[in-house]
């Protein structure tokens, strides 16, 4: 009947990492079945607890900051439209902060200005601060 108060407690402990979401109750929650496993397997309350801190400690101290890790980590590539963003592009069509046309990549995108004040003639070269939509916002630093 131990295994059952081993799953109990994974319950419990799932529960708590639901409403949490910091991967400690979560790994404490496998701990426990694997705890309830060896509990199903007939070893006894010493093992049990053995396993538990097996677990427990391999998951705190190995599988938590990977998983963090690869929760807060950038991407290496951006694709679509965010690949965009920083590239420089030269202004076809006077660019304003509501209108305008420039030749980003070799093709023709409708383009704001980054600062509602700037104008930026034709020729100018600018950078692509943001993507909205299918327009290009942009700077220059001139």
């Amino acid at each position: 009947m131990a295994w059952f108060a081993w799953l109990l407690a994974a319950a419990a402990l799932g529960v708590a990492e639901f409403f949490t979401l910091t991967l400690v109750f979560g790994l404490l929650a496998g701990a426990a079945l694997v705890a309830a496993v060896v509990a199903g397997v007939g070893i006894g309350v010493l093992g049990q607890f053995v396993a538990l801190g097996a677990a427990a400690t391999a998951g705190l101290l190995v599988v938590r900051p990977v998983a963090l890790r690869q929760m807060t980590q950038q991407p290496l590539t951006r694709d679509g439209s965010d690949a965009l963003i920083g590239k420089r592009a030269e202004v076809m069509q006077e660019v304003t902060a509501t209108r305008g046309l420039i030749k980003l990549s070799g093709e023709e995108w409708s383009a704001q200005s980054y600062d509602p004040l700037q104008v930026l003639p034709v020729g100018a070269t600018v950078q692509v601060m943001e993507i909205r939509g299918a327009t290009a916002v942009v700077w220059s630093h001139e």
